[in-house]
């Protein structure tokens, strides 16, 4: 009991506000989470109709410096992938794939940092909010068992508790508040990645197949070599 009545002292004595500076701060953190992850995914971001058709057009002409150039001049995400195949093209289109499967592990990590705090504080402010709720309705309790035996404190008691609850609300509105522009965003992103990851698979597969094609054309037999085989 004595250990149950220290909390519930220091529970009442600290109040809820220290659960609302908190959730402040982290819906501060939240804000730049956001922000800074938008301008990362805006610089990666491109036309994946513009730049597929650029690059099939480079590619069907043969330019494969032109096509790299292309690809380094417009630096998104499926762009930085299919210029780390075309870098390999030489040593054939198994390289060339590697190669392109490492950039995009590389570019799925850059998208992906950060995110995870998003998701959690997604998950977790509304628990934060709770806690805070749970401090409010201790407080109302202890309010209304101390102002219970006074002689006239029917009102002072009344308004003791409604202020507790009060507190306890805000604090659970609070962490809602915090939760649901983070779920958002974290969502948000997650479809960001899904879409930017098809538009790599797309560039992916325009390249392999032209590299493809080259080396059966290399490995064909032409009339000279039938002869002298």
């Amino acid at each position: 009991m004595e250990i149950v009545l220290f909390l519930k002292n220091l529970l009442v004595s600290w109040g809820t506000a220290w659960v609302l500076w908190i959730l402040l701060g982290l819906s501060l953190a939240s804000v730049a989470v956001i922000v800074e992850r938008w301008l990362v995914f805006r610089s990666r971001g491109a036309d994946p109709q513009a730049l597929t058709a650029a690059l099939d057009a480079a590619l069907a002409r043969g330019a494969m410096d032109d096509a790299l150039v292309l690809l380094e001049q417009r630096p998104s995400m499926p762009g930085r992938v299919a210029a780390a195949g075309l870098r390999l093209a030489s040593h054939g289109a198994e390289a060339a794939q590697r190669g392109m499967e490492s950039a995009a592990a590389a570019e799925r990590s850059v998208l992906d940092r950060r995110l995870a705090y998003l998701g959690t504080l997604g998950n977790n402010a509304p628990f934060v909010g709770l806690f805070g709720t749970v401090i409010g309705v201790i407080l109302a309790f202890d309010a209304l068992g101390t102002d219970a035996g006074a002689a006239a404190a029917g009102q002072a008691a009344a308004a003791a508790v409604m202020a507790a609850i009060a507190e306890a609300l805000v604090a659970t509105a609070v962490g809602i508040g915090v939760a649901l522009p983070a779920v958002a965003s974290y969502n948000y992103f997650q479809r960001r990645i899904a879409s930017m990851l098809g538009d790599v698979e797309a560039l992916s597969k325009l390249v392999l197949a032209y590299l493809s094609s080259r080396e059966l054309d290399l490995t064909a037999p032409t009339p000279e070599r039938r002869e002298v085989g």
